[in-house]
């Protein structure tokens, strides 16, 4: 994993870059994209406390619902890309596979999945995706 700071324009910039960790595409880089969120939210914590407790465990969790994705359903390297905004974390995850998330079934009797992408659209102020041939951009916005 690499992480680079980089900065953008919004009030919580000045004292915490936004953070890029790139990754191999193994099953263990979802914990390390965990962890490059939490220490992008320790930082961020530090100059803008979140509004509620649940904000850093529901962002902790999109970033690994949107990693384990990657992981499972998209072969080769993805990057994530975490930076502040005036009112949230936009949170964003490039993976190798062009084709956009679809919900799919969620039978909790079952198992096997199906839940994922429905509790990022729960938990997510906005969702969208960018495909192009290289892979795609999933966004989302969380508020914090």
């Amino acid at each position: 994993m690499a992480t680079e700071p980089r900065g953008n324009d919004s009030p919580a910039s000045w004292a915490v870059p936004s953070r890029t960790a790139r990754f191999a595409g193994e099953p263990q880089d979802v914990t390390g994209a965990r962890l490059a969120a939490e220490e992008f939210l320790r930082a961020l914590t530090r100059v803008t406390p979140p509004a509620a407790p649940e904000c850093w465990h529901d962002i902790v969790l999109i970033v690994t619902e949107l990693a384990s994705n990657a992981v499972q359903y998209a072969p080769g390297p993805f990057v994530l890309h975490l930076r502040p905004t005036f009112d949230g974390v936009h949170v964003t995850l490039h993976d190798t596979n062009p084709t956009a998330p679809a919900p799919r079934p969620f039978h909790p009797d079952a198992g096997g999945g199906g839940i994922g992408w429905h509790l990022i659209h729960t938990l997510c102020s906005q969702v969208s995706v960018v495909s192009a041939d290289e892979g795609k951009d999933v966004h989302v916005f969380l508020p914090w």
